[in-house]
């Protein structure tokens, strides 16, 4: 999807800043570029993009992954028992045969936030100059192609239902982890029904209760719900590597007067945020416009995180619609709107919805109530 033109724009940047070859440690940046996306990266996976070819240096249990789904002009392999194939047992002495044929002085573009420090000072060794692109790359990720928003929407519909499912099945009595699970098989049936030869990962949680809905990222255990609590039922579902997100605040009967009121001011945020967002304002905008609802009701010292955040490959990634972005918003860019409110002894109180910004406007792929009456379970 789209690698050989991520790889010529890496290029292209490389060009620009004179730079001799890329490296890559980041390993949703590893996808991006080659396709590759591993269970776990416990063993290290690197890729060198050069101005004429690239490569990857791979553990042997990951080759044949690595030849069926990159177009890598070099793999180099590592071993994990002695004498296999008379290769090498260690990433590092492969990482410094790459680096041999680069002259001293070289410049090498590097992701300043994953380059682990053992690399980055045998790249010093060498002599070469290492220089930060991590900016760059997160620039190139912030702008969805077609492709790329297609799966998106497909997750946002994904995860729609799978949230639709857990909501409409809570009721007092059942553990946070019993009603992810109506949502996570309604997952499983739909992927396995609709999308031959694809991957779904997702993340769910659902803390429930006012201690623990006051906790904004939690994951969800055996707690059983019980009559008068508010839960934050929180979701994202990928399909083949690209994450669209839902949450809704919803209540096991009625809620108290405070916390309908919380309610109410959230929803209202989070709605003139949405209404708010589109090509051609700034990030730091978009959360103002969130945060001006919440602080003229008297919530602002309720606020602990951002109003949102871009989605993709990454369960949060790049632009952050937060107090100090004054990044322009372009069209291709995809975000999570999620402003929040937590207050002690009452409860939390949020909602996310994933949004694609196009030439027109913007374009919320995400779909359930958002209204109070709606989010009213066990009655």
């Amino acid at each position: 999807m789209d690698r050989a033109k991520r790889i010529e724009h890496l290029r292209a940047i490389m060009q620009e800043k004179q730079l001799d070859a890329a490296i890559i440690f980041n390993f949703e940046n590893q996808f991006y570029f080659s396709g590759l996306r591993a269970i776990t990266y416990s063993r290290p996976i690197i890729m060198v993009v050069e101005t004429d070819q690239h490569s990857l240096i791979i553990p042997k249990l990951e080759e044949k992954h690595a030849r069926e789904k990159t177009d890598a002009d070099h793999i180099h392999v590592y071993h994990e028992v002695a004498g296999n194939d008379g290769g090498s047992t260690d990433y590092h002495e492969l990482f410094d045969e790459v680096l041999s044929g680069f002259e001293t002085g070289s410049r090498v573009g590097v992701e300043s936030g994953s380059l682990p420090l053992d690399f980055g000072r045998s790249m010093e060794k060498r002599g070469l100059e290492c220089v930060d692109i991590q900016k760059d790359v997160a620039r190139m990720r912030a702008i969805k192609s077609d492709a790329e928003i297609e799966l998106i929407r497909k997750s946002g519909e994904l995860v729609s239902g799978a949230l639709k499912h857990t909501i409409e099945n809570s009721s007092a009595g059942k553990s946070e982890l019993e009603i992810d699970y109506h949502g996570n098989q309604y997952l499983f049936d739909m992927v396995s029904e609709r999308y031959s030869d694809s991957t779904l990962d997702f993340f769910v949680m659902s803390p429930s209760g006012v201690e623990r809905t006051n906790m904004p990222h939690i994951f969800s255990n055996t707690r059983k719900l019980e009559k008068g609590d508010v839960i934050i039922h929180s979701r994202q579902v990928g399909l083949n590597g690209y994450r669209a997100e839902c949450e809704r605040t919803y209540f096991v009967g009625q809620p108290t007067e405070a916390q309908e009121k919380a309610f109410k001011v959230m929803l209202e945020a989070h709605l003139a945020a949405l209404d708010f967002i589109k090509p051609g304002v700034t990030a730091q905008e978009v959360n103002e416009a969130a945060l001006a609802v919440i602080r003229s009701e008297g919530y602002e010292s309720s606020v602990s995180h951002r109003t949102g955040h871009g989605i993709g490959i990454g369960q949060h990634e790049e632009p952050s619609l937060r107090f100090d972005n004054d990044l322009v918003l372009e069209p291709g860019m995809v975000f999570c709107v999620e402003p929040g409110i937590y207050i002690p002894d009452i409860g939390g109180f949020r909602h996310s919805d994933t949004v694609v910004l196009t030439e027109d406007g913007a374009d919320i792929i995400t779909d359930y109530p958002r209204d109070l009456e709606s989010l009213i379970v066990g009655e």
